[in-house]
């Protein structure tokens, strides 16, 4: 064992004892992905081409079943960045700050930052836009394209660059160099950047957040070249699950709006196949960025002293149950990539099927760099996990997701909240009435027969012990802790 683990476990083991020359604390590579489910090769997608992903997995340990706490952007990412759920946080829409509602609240590059770590942004690592996208007490510089809210950014042919609004067509494929998107901007900063943090010999926290796969689904042609359309499968379902609740599968409206989507968002099979090409497309774009990342790091020497976690924000849905995008509380939606790479780790390349959080991501940094570990965090050190891959996990990991009682987009907690618990066998839902705490209606999906999640259950006979069990596990997490 070398490097970081062995630093960590020495510091761990004697700890009383002050060692006369402190090893120099690990680095953190902090990547990001916007609407990254687990479409890659190291979790066995037979599609995707990710070979610099993988070639990260290889070096770490990859989380099979790691699950965010709310399946959309800003909720989710401030519950991984405070190691908090929503409910702590009190925030669960795009437009809450959480200085305003946790005002003392301090992330986790704040933390870094505050043992001595240089910390810097650069892409979307907060929300993407608005008031929600900055935190300056988490960074040391200025962060770089934390707002990219201009068609350029996003488009590169004329006839979109021409249009009106934020949505214009939901794909491009241009023949243009990858810095022609913002994401190709984002990972020409990070490179000068490790250039620059390299001569500095102080540890680092660098945040990396890339915008793709999120819509648009634009990458420059060579990406799309890598794929053929009449190979990419077709949803594996396409209708609701049968039995479950319009609050289950109400539309976020977000594919909804661009200028090649009809109004109802009722898709024509070449649509369909179309967006879901464009999606992978944008996969390996990411995955191309993600490889210059690590060539530099190891062209610098850094990568044998540089903690790695790469994480997707949530799922996706590409048709599957009749659902696009995210927004709910479905396995598609809520779970998402993570790996984590330590230097030194013992089995690298190896692979769990624990279930996680996304609120362990937190400790588990502050316990490998060999920080102290703050008081009030919600998740659990997965050091366990990449010292031995083998044990077992949680007996559950939790999400929920928003609703108002009519229209598509929710405002706060909503009016009404559903909340899941996801165990080994089993997915649970109970969609709540904030105003009298109703339980308005239940969603039981049996995954060891149902692994697509096609067939509520909760109503059938013989179910009743499971789902007294399953909302116990709900009670406990809820703690009372609601709007």
């Amino acid at each position: 064992m070398n490097t970081t683990l062995a630093i960590l476990l020495t510091a761990t083991i004697a700890a009383p004892l002050a060692p006369a020359s402190p090893a120099p604390r690990p680095n953190v590579l902090f990547i990001a992905v916007d609407d990254l489910r687990p479409a890659l090769g190291c979790f066995g997608d037979k599609v995707a081409l990710s070979p610099n992903i993988d070639r990260l997995a290889a070096r770490g340990v990859v989380f099979n079943r790691a699950y965010c706490q709310q399946a959309v952007c800003s909720p989710s990412r401030l519950s991984l960045l405070t190691g908090r759920r929503p409910d702590t946080i009190r925030v669960w829409d795009l437009n809450t700050h959480f200085r305003e509602t946790l005002p003392d609240a301090v992330t986790l590059p704040q933390y870094f930052k505050n043992h001595g770590y240089h910390t810097r942004s650069i892409g979307k690592i907060f929300h993407g836009s608005g008031k929600p996208a900055k935190d300056p007490p988490s960074w040391s510089v200025e962060p770089l394209y934390d707002i990219e809210r201009d068609a350029s950014g996003r488009y590169a042919l004329p006839e979109n660059l021409k249009g009106k609004g934020h949505k214009r067509a939901a794909t491009e494929a241009a023949d243009v160099p990858d810095n022609a998107y913002i994401d190709g901007k984002v990972c020409d900063a990070a490179v000068q950047a490790l250039d620059e943090l390299k001569p500095s010999g102080a540890p680092f926290f660098l945040a990396v957040g890339f915008r793709k796969p999120h819509l648009p689904f634009c990458a420059p042609t060579k990406y799309w070249d890598l794929y053929d359309r009449a190979a990419i499968p077709s949803p594996v379902t396409t209708a609701p699950p049968e039995g479950a609740p319009e609050l289950a599968v109400r539309s976020w409206r977000e594919l909804e709006g661009y200028t090649d989507i009809p109004d109802d968002g009722k898709l024509p099979a070449e649509k369909v196949r179309e967006l879901r090409h464009g999606y992978y497309a944008c996969v390996s774009y990411i995955d191309a960025q993600i490889g210059r990342l690590l060539d530099k790091l190891d062209r610098h020497g850094l990568a044998n002293n540089t903690v790695i976690v790469f994480w997707g924000d949530h799922g996706f849905h590409l048709g599957e149950q009749g659902l696009w995008t995210k927004a709910n509380n479905y396995e598609l939606s809520t779970r998402a990539p993570l790996i984590l790479a330590v230097p030194g780790q013992g089995r690298p390349g190896a692979k769990t099927d624990a279930l996680v959080e996304f609120i362990d991501v937190y400790p588990t940094l502050v316990e490998i760099c060999g920080l102290p570990l703050p008081c009030g965090l919600e998740g659990t050190s997965l050091l366990p996990w990449i010292l031995d891959p083998t044990r077992t996990g949680k007996p559950a990991a939790f999400s929920q997701y928003p609703r108002m009682r009519q229209g598509h987009r929710h405002r706060g907690p909503g009016e009404i909240m559903g909340y899941a618990v996801r165990t080994d066998r089993h997915r649970y839902v109970e969609w709540i009435d904030w105003s009298n705490r109703d339980v308005l209606a239940r969603e039981l999906y049996d995954l060891s027969a149902d692994p697509h999640e096609t067939r509520n259950v909760a109503g059938q006979p013989g179910r009743a012990q499971t789902i007294k069990e399953m909302s116990l596990l709900l009670n406990q997490v809820r703690k009372g802790n609601q709007p």
